[in-house]
């Protein structure tokens, strides 16, 4: 009888853990779930296959869901993505234009008064003065300091440079930074487990972050990047945003329920 009793427990118990893992992938999303507003976005446009909706904030944000499928790996279908992204950096040569043609508006501008020319060029050597003297104090605590500085540490590297436009390089488990005086680009990626299968041996999803800042950004944007998450296999979700503020966390919990709640993870 005890025998058969201690059977019998073991055949609920085994189960039980049966019950809980997963017996069939998750299936394969085939639109997304956009609601009509997540905190502070709100929707306004959906494609009619379901694949993509906007989303926009009163401050001008934008986020673009997308559904992407996976032909090779999640990584490959990303790129396109944060190649995407990139472009909206301007070259060096955009740059020269501008300022050229800023340049030349300030000079028309300037040569209307005689006073107004006058006060700029005497402006423009203060100016010059200034940077002249902040350059040489910045020369004189440069030379007081070490400019490199390294970590080297399991899971932490750090490298830090002064002298070469305040770069520095962050290497901290999963999370990737390249930061400079122009900006910063900012990497997350990280193996997760599938919604419903918290006790599965194997993580079959990912959640994936990009970042980047950049004072060359284009048409006022003032910082760039994605969130994105799914199965490893596809098809997975992604968020391209865009933000006109510095401040570009206050949008990105909104940005990441919306993802994950697609993603499944």
């Amino acid at each position: 009888m005890k025998t058969l009793l201690f059977a019998t427990a073991c055949g609920l118990a085994l189960c039980a853990v049966a019950a809980c893992a997963p017996r069939n992938p998750p299936v394969a999303r085939t639109a997304l779930d956009c609601p009509g507003s997540v905190g502070d976005l709100s929707r306004s446009s959906i494609a009619p296959d379901g694949k993509t909706c906007l989303y926009t904030t009163r401050d001008g944000d934008e986020v673009q869901l997308r559904l992407i499928p996976v032909s090779g790996s999640y990584q490959a279908a990303l790129s396109p993505v944060e190649q995407e992204l990139k472009a909206e950096m301007q070259t060096d040569q955009q740059v020269a234009d501008a300022k050229a043609k800023q340049a030349a508006a300030d000079a028309k501008t300037a040569t209307a008064s005689g006073k107004a020319a006058a006060d700029a060029a005497k402006q423009a050597a203060n100016d010059a003065l200034g940077e002249a003297h902040d350059a040489e104090a910045a020369a004189k605590d440069a030379s007081d300091v070490d400019a490199v500085t390294r970590i080297d540490l399991p899971g932490i590297h750090i490298s830090a440079d002064e002298g070469n436009g305040g770069r520095a390089n962050v290497n901290v488990g999963s999370v990737h930074i390249n930061a400079g005086d122009e900006g910063a680009e900012i990497r997350f990626d990280k193996e997760v487990r599938l919604r419903g299968e918290a006790l599965s041996p194997e993580k079959r999803g990912f959640r994936a972050t990009y970042i980047l800042t950049n004072d060359r950004l284009k048409d006022g944007w003032r910082a760039v990047g994605y969130e994105a998450a799914g199965p490893k296999v596809g098809p997975i979700t992604v968020a391209v945003v865009k933000s006109r503020t510095d401040e570009h966390d206050h949008i990105m919990n909104e940005v990441k329920r919306l993802v994950r709640t697609n993603g499944g993870v």
